[in-house]
């Protein structure tokens, strides 16, 4: 593969305990591209810039966008590690087969990014909670106006050097239950990672942070009764001591943390339910004083307690409005393998070499 160089480095951030989410990027980046006579070109790593696009470029129209998220660990001892990344180029995959874009070869994907990482590597930080965000990408970039699948398409990789997703930490968050947006629907594309989900999400997201709420908590698009997912994360219930949450139906995102966290209690012999649940089901839960716990997971924040769920008119304080046990431990563990401090008993790690 093609490695340019950049001749002008940027600073790197001096100060790694304040360093956001997405704020800042590297100096390189991952190209190539796609076309219908010749199929994926040969990857490029070149510097960090902008791209030139026509004002008629299909992406900026019709949304034929799709994305992974995925990190890179340093462990105390300099190494470094990624989590599970060959799931997220097959996951990007399954994105792609439903918005027509065609399949990326996921060994030679992985390859390109691990060279990338190489090329990059003083950029990943090295405090207690820190990681290097990586952001694989593909648009459309046909300059045609028209509804249909383009012939051309553009693979990237940036990088993000990242602190803590929320700037509460670990802090339980309170999240909002959306009883007038829906996200999606089954047959729809709610199990990809698509731009277009993520736009529809953030009327209910303003929404929500207006009324003092971190996140929506998304409810099926038919019935409106049916857990489905936060905005940026899968969601976990414990209910009477059993690990509880919505089934993969084809209208949730099947997360990659999510899976983790299930395997992990499995390994760690909790019993876990992956079915429908429905909003009453967790208030009534509360009301009981079964409702356990709750949790979010996911790449940015891998899992994140929460503390106050609000329905309607209906508030409810989960577990006094502390982390709780699961939730401790799925946090503890699964950043513990993906830093390298406790071993491995799954194979999701991958060592840079």
């Amino acid at each position: 593969m093609k490695i340019n160089k950049t001749t002008a480095p940027k600073p790197k951030p001096t100060d790694q305990n304040h360093l956001g989410f997405g704020k800042l990027f590297t100096d390189h980046m991952l190209v190539m591209e796609y076309h219908k006579e010749t199929g994926w070109q040969e990857p490029e790593i070149k510097p960090y810039g902008n791209f030139s696009l026509d004002p008629a470029t299909m992406a900026l129209h019709y949304g034929q966008e799709i994305f992974e998220g995925l990190k890179a660990y340093k462990t105390s001892d300099g190494h470094t590690l990624l989590f599970r990344p060959e799931d997220n180029f097959k996951r990007m995959n399954k994105s792609g087969e439903r918005l027509c874009i065609p399949p990326l070869d996921t060994k030679k994907a992985f390859a390109s990014l691990l060279e990338l990482i190489k090329l990059d590597d003083a950029w990943i930080p090295t405090e207690e909670g820190t990681s290097l965000y990586i952001r694989p990408t593909i648009i459309s970039i046909d300059p045609f106006l028209g509804v249909k699948a383009s012939e051309s398409y553009l693979f990237f990789i940036i990088l993000s050097p990242v602190g803590a997703y929320y700037s509460s930490g670990l802090e339980p968050v309170k999240i909002y239950v959306e009883d007038e947006y829906v996200r999606a629907v089954k047959g729809g594309t709610g199990f990809t990672k698509c731009a277009g989900n993520y736009a529809a999400s953030l009327a209910a997201s303003e929404k929500a942070k207006h009324l003092g709420y971190s996140q929506v908590l998304w409810l099926d698009g038919l019935h409106h009764k049916y857990i489905e997912e936060v905005g940026s994360m899968n969601i976990f219930f414990v209910i009477d001591n059993v690990l509880v949450t919505p089934a993969l139906e084809g209208s949730i995102l099947p997360g990659i943390t999510r899976n983790s966290v299930l395997q992990y209690a499995a390994y760690k012999d909790i019993k876990v339910e992956e079915r429908r649940l429905s909003i009453e089901e967790v208030l009534d839960a509360s009301k009981s004083g079964k409702l356990n716990e709750c949790f979010g997971s996911g790449t940015a924040a891998v899992i994140s307690p929460v503390g106050e769920l609000r329905s309607g008119n209906t508030n409810i304080i989960i577990n006094n409005g502390k982390m709780g046990p699961i939730a401790e431990m799925m946090y503890n563990d699964i950043t513990g393998i993906q830093y390298g401090k406790i071993a491995d008993p799954f194979g999701w790690v991958v060592e840079v070499k």
